[in-house]
Parts: C-alpha cells; structure tokens; sequence
C-alpha cells in the first residue's frame, strides 16, 4: 500500500487502481525484501513499463521505502506495530456527514508522515498518509450514511 499511495501522488486514486495488478506483477507481488534488492537495470526496466506511472522518482521511492520497510519490521517486529500507534491503537472512528467533512490530513498522519520521512521512506507527505491510513483500515472515514460505516464501526 506504500508503493500504491506513492505512485498515487499527484494523480486520481482511480488511475492507480486500474493500474494495481500491473503494479503488483511489476513490484513482485510486494515482496519487500525483493523490491529492497532492486537495482538499476530493475528501475530501468519499470520505468519502461506502460502499465505503471512510469516516474523514475516515485519508482526510486518504492526502492527506498522497501529498505526502510525491512528496518522498520527489524526493529519493531511487524510494520503494524509501528504503525498502530498512530491510530492510538485502534481504528480511528469518524462521523462524517458528507464527503466534504473528510480532511485531506489530519494530526496523526502528520505524524506518521514525519516518522516515516525520518526513517527514509519516500513519497509520504501528509496527505498521501492519511489516504494510506483510510485504505488500510486505520481510519473510517466512510460518512454515516453510508453501509459501510456501520460495518466498520
């Protein structure tokens, strides 16, 4: 999901959508540890890809954010437990009335945002957290009316 929202920068979520299993068999189905050992021929050979977004930046980022993915995991056993706290733990439960309510960023993905840029991941400024964090489940930010967010809740 990093790789994913890091190509979505600057795009609409549903051109990196349609492009996600181009993605997944082009990034090793995500392995990490094989995107870590990636190198120039690797990037090359993506940035010629036609079904990605072929911006040597943000395939770079997917590079370096795999490395710093694998520290992350060393040092804290899982992603996830990274990651929870910034959630306090738990989903974060919204009550939007309208899409109009849902901010573009809040305090916890600054947050994340920060830690993760400190660690050496790339291509995660604020905003591009807070839509990794509502596509993994950290917040529900679906509004209320809306079955999902009864689901969710």
């Amino acid at each position: 999901m990093v790789i994913l929202e890091g190509a979505q920068a600057g795009l609409s979520w549903e051109t990196i959508l349609n492009k996600r299993e181009n993605y997944r068999a082009a990034f090793d189905d995500f392995d990490a540890d094989k995107i870590a050992r990636y190198g120039d021929r690797k990037l090359e050979s993506l940035l010629g890809n036609a079904g990605l977004v072929r911006n040597r930046l943000k395939m770079a980022a997917a590079v370096a954010s795999a490395r710093a993915f694998l520290d992350v995991r060393r040092e804290f056993g899982s992603f996830d437990a990274f990651l929870w706290p910034f959630a306090g733990g738990a989903p974060i439960q919204n009550s939007r009335a309208s899409p109009a309510d849902v901010p573009a960023k809040t305090s916890e993905s600054d947050a994340l945002s920060k830690a993760l840029a400190k660690r050496g991941f790339k291509f995660v400024g604020s905003t591009i957290c807070y839509a990794f964090m509502q596509a993994v489940g950290m917040v529900n930010d679906h509004v209320v009316d809306c079955f999902r967010w009864q689901e969710l809740r």
